[in-house]
């Protein structure tokens, strides 16, 4: 019987496949496709998961080419700009990138370290029980100890696991098109006046007029109705424009086209015994930009907590923390998103008159840190165990420059290999919470799997972090660590004996 089966072979399924992997399992990932999308469904990711590919090594690959990475100068909410020019500590990280480059990418790591791709297997049936669960492909029958859902807003794992899916269906279809060409310009020369790159509101609909990477127009079309039955074709296409600004628009030779209706939902439960859910398969956004960070960073979390468990590291009770941790943040996602939602689509002179005055609202600095922060994903925190935790408890770690006899060195970069990390920041002699570490390479107390560094940073937030293998700090400072450790880790961080710093 094989540890963990995939179901979709999307990024978060692959970015699954690829942190099981790292935590030493071979995990098998099951795809009905036959062959990778060329559709460019994504354009890019934003929020933590860009800091958590960081963590990877993976972001200075998957940023060659890109047409932006970093913090952005802005961002729409809700048809209200965000502007952040000026303010260089925004939490807001972007990355743009194509979907079918970053997961040609993913796919690449995860094979590389030791994971299976099986295209051309469709899941037909599922059954489970107390040691595995049974999957009935399109190719024959295959067990797994665990089975996780990654195959989107339709999928198939969740409906055979009957697992709820409620939520709403947007009454307006988007037609969205690439094409070869760029945004078409000066704006004075179109048959339609006032056209700016952005969304254009009209009393009919709306129209996107963008690009992304030279020589290629990114434009869509929203509007009342309901999708065409088949594959959306030019003509369709031309036919929504017209209705929508009253006039034909140059647009190029097109490269890929489709449409989509939006919706709202959340899945009812994130686990159903041995199955699991992630990415689009537990959640619909209907406003886009947070589908992929909320998802590949629910990937991160489980693949850790999956592969401590297999390895017999810790109980199987700490699986349970998965749907406390992420389903509360995917509800988070979900208002965020049907506010903007309901922000863009206010009409008429109300409309504007609100959008105008929130973006008035929105140029302070504390609303638009907050909005950025809401964006990012990183608002909230998991809860945090015990009443004397660290304001740190279950908050993403902060990339500290640290200083260490080895050199320097970032968090981020005492995170590539995916294991929890201890990082002690006392200034001056203190305690060991191992044997002596020259900073080069990574202590592991009483034989565990936690990698022990000491070293120094200005300003430490605390005397001590435990870093999850998900970029999380599970406990900050020193008291009740050892109890931290165990919990979470099923090992113990132990005070062997004083040494200077």
């Amino acid at each position: 019987m094989d540890d963990v089966m995939i179901v979709g072979a999307g990024p978060v399924g692959l970015m699954l496949a690829g942190e099981l992997a790292l935590a030493g399992l071979r995990p098998i990932v099951l795809e009905k496709r036959p062959e990778p999308s060329e559709l460019p469904k994504a354009n890019g990711l934003g929020g933590q998961i860009v800091e958590l590919l960081d963590h990877r090594g993976l972001l200075e690959r998957l940023s060659e080419g890109s047409a932006f990475a970093g913090r952005p100068p802005g961002f729409p909410f809700g048809g209200v700009p965000l502007r952040f020019a000026g303010h260089d500590d925004m939490p807001l990280r972007l990355l743009l990138i194509q979907q079918p480059r970053l997961e040609g990418l993913l796919a690449e790591r995860a094979e590389q370290l030791g994971a299976e791709i099986r295209r051309g297997c469709e899941v037909t049936g599922l059954a489970q029980d107390a040691e595995g669960v049974t999957l009935e492909l399109s190719t024959g029958r295959t067990r797994a100890r665990y089975v996780v859902g990654c195959d989107g807003g339709h999928s198939t794992v969740r409906a055979l696991a009957g697992i709820g899916f409620p939520g709403t269906t947007d009454d307006e279809v988007l037609r969205l098109g690439h094409f070869a060409g760029d945004v078409p310009g000066p704006f004075e020369d179109l048959p339609v006046e006032g056209l700016r790159p952005g969304w254009n509101r009209t009393p009919t609909g709306r129209l996107l007029l963008t690009s992304l990477q030279s020589g290629v127009l990114i434009a869509g079309v929203r509007e009342r109705g309901a999708p065409p039955d088949g594959p959306v074709t030019m003509e369709d296409f031309r036919a929504a424009v017209r209705r929508v600004i009253g006039a034909d628009l140059p647009l190029g030779e097109p490269i890929w086209l489709s449409s989509t209706v939006a919706q709202a939902r959340l899945a009812e439960r994130y686990r159903a015994g041995r199955v699991f859910l992630a990415g689009d398969a537990a959640h619909l956004f209907p406003a886009g930009g947070s589908a992929l960070n909320v998802g590949m960073t629910e990937a991160a979390n489980l693949a850790w907590k999956l592969a401590a468990v297999l390895r017999g590291r810790v109980p199987a009770g700490l699986l349970d923390t998965y749907e406390g941790e992420r389903r509360p943040m995917a509800g988070r996602a979900l208002a965020q998103t049907r506010a903007q939602v309901a922000l863009e689509r206010a009409p008429g002179e109300d409309g504007a008159a609100l959008r105008a005055l929130l973006g008035e609202l929105f140029a302070y600095e504390q609303p638009l840190r907050h909005l950025a922060a809401l964006l990012h994903g990183s608002d909230t925190r998991y809860p945090p165990e015990g009443e004397r935790a660290h304001p740190l408890t279950g908050r993403f770690v902060s990339d500290l420059r640290l200083s260490t006899a080895g050199g320097e060195r970032r968090v981020a970069e005492l995170m590539r290999a995916g294991r929890p990390v201890l990082l002690d920041l006392r200034d001056g002699p203190g305690e060991a919470l191992t044997g002596p570490h020259d900073g080069t390479g990574p202590d592991r107390p009483g034989g565990g799997w936690i990698d022990v560094v000491r070293a120094r940073c200005a300003e430490p937030p605390a005397d001590v972090l435990l870093i999850r293998p998900d970029g999380y700090v599970a406990w900050a400072g020193t008291d009740g660590l050892a109890e931290a450790t165990r919990e979470w880790f099923g090992t113990e961080a132990l005070a062997v004996r004083a040494t200077p710093a």
